[in-house]
This record gives structure tokens, C-alpha cells and sequence, in this order.
């Protein structure tokens, strides 16, 4: 499988125009990428324009920060499916995380989980850049018990993206039964690879054409 079928091609920047959406799902049809992933309120726009194709439509839940209530992220989760999300990208609890508040960190992801039942992907933002070993650790274990499909390095907002390390790691705890999304930060061909051959299905990059063209 070329590398084009793992890229969510992601435009995620306050500034986006329609214009940018549209060109950004024409390319995903161009280069067959998994899915494109947008900000909630142009779902249905790339939904339209990408309802005849193989690339899913993804988008995220409780993004950047992912310090919304709960319930905000499952309303937020029916809101995208309803509107034509194939696949939900949410941020984990950070705060609640790092405060050792582990049973609501697992019911955020759980709330996410039981919205999308059946209907959408669930891919865990964990933010590794604000975490230690033993945080990612946690985080990983909590997304499984959540049922969740991915859990997945970076919102691309914060301080860093995806490391090879983070990847290899995240992939030993998850195991087989769950995928790994690498994403911010990735660039190139190289280090698109890299992330793969440590463990990673899905790569979230808006560099996508230049990491096909390295190919």
C-alpha cells in the first residue's frame, strides 16, 4: 500500500476559506489520501464534495485543548456524524490526566466512543508533548479500555509533534487491535516512513503532496 492510502490530509488553521477546503478535498481525490481531516463547521462542505469518492471525511472534537466538558464532546461528535463525519479526532482531558484524574479522563473518551457507536472512527488525541513516559502510558491504556480505534501523538497546536519514540511506544501499549496516528510535524517522505516502520497506520500531515512526491 503506497503511503497516499495512510494520510489524512489536514487543514485545520483558524483561517481556512472555503476555497481551501475545496482544493484541499480535490487533492485527497487526486492522490487518494484516507480521509481529509477539517475543523466541525466544513464537514458538510467536504462531505459534498467527497461523497462520490473512496476518502473519508474526519474531523476533531474538543480541539486544540481538549478542556470541553464531556458532554460538549459527545454533542459535538453527533453533531459531526450528522453532518457527514466518517471519522472523530478528539483531544483527551489533558488537565485531568496529568491530575491523576484517571476514571473521568476514561469517561471524556467513553462519551466520544458511545457517540460515534457504529457511525464514526475514534482516533484519540493524547498530546504527547505535554506528557511524560508514564502519561502516555496511561493515556494509551485508558483510550483502550474507552474502546477507542486510534489513539493518535498531536493536535499540531501545541508545543511539538510526533516523535519515531512516541509511535513505537504508543503501538507496544495498544497493540494490534488498535491503530496509531502520527501526526504534526511530518513533512517528507522520510519521516513520514520513519513513523510507519515505528508502528504507525495513519499519518495526519497538511504536507501531504510533498510526502507522496517523495515516495
Amino acid at each position: 500500500m503506497g503511503i497516499g492510502k495512510m494520510i489524512d490530509h489536514t487543514l485545520l488553521k483558524a483561517d481556512a476559506t472555503e476555497d481551501m477546503i475545496k482544493k484541499l478535498c480535490k487533492e485527497a481525490k487526486e492522490h487518494e489520501f484516507a480521509a481529509v481531516c477539517v475543523n466541525p463547521y466544513y464537514v458538510g462542505l467536504a462531505n459534498e464534495i467527497l461523497k462520490d469518492s473512496e476518502v473519508k471525511v474526519a474531523t476533531v472534537i474538543g480541539f486544540p485543548l481538549g478542556a470541553n466538558t464531556s458532554e460538549v464532546k459527545a454533542f459535538e461528535t453527533e453533531n459531526a456524524i450528522k453532518n457527514g463525519a466518517d471519522e472523530v479526532d478528539m483531544v483527551i482531558n489533558i488537565g485531568a490526566l496529568k491530575s491523576k484524574n484517571y476514571d473521568l479522563v476514561r469517561e471524556d473518551i467513553k462519551a466520544v466512543v458511545d457517540a460515534a457507536k457504529d457511525k464514526a472512527l475514534v482516533k484519540v488525541i493524547i498530546e504527547t508533548c505535554l506528557l511524560n513516559e508514564e502519561e502516555k502510558r496511561i493515556a494509551c491504556e485508558l483510550s483502550k479500555e474507552a474502546g477507542a480505534d486510534y489513539v493518535k501523538t498531536s493536535t499540531g497546536f501545541s508545543t511539538g509533534g510526533a516523535t519515531v519514540e512516541d509511535v513505537k511506544l504508543m503501538k507496544e501499549i495498544v497493540g494490534e487491535n488498535m491503530g496509531v496516528k502520527a501526526s504534526g510535524g511530518i513533512r517528507d517522505y522520510e519521516k513520514a516512513k520513519a513513523m510507519v516502520d515505528a508502528g504507525a497506520s495513519r499519518i495526519g500531515a497538511s504536507a501531504s503532496i510533498d510526502i507522496v512526491k517523495g515516495e
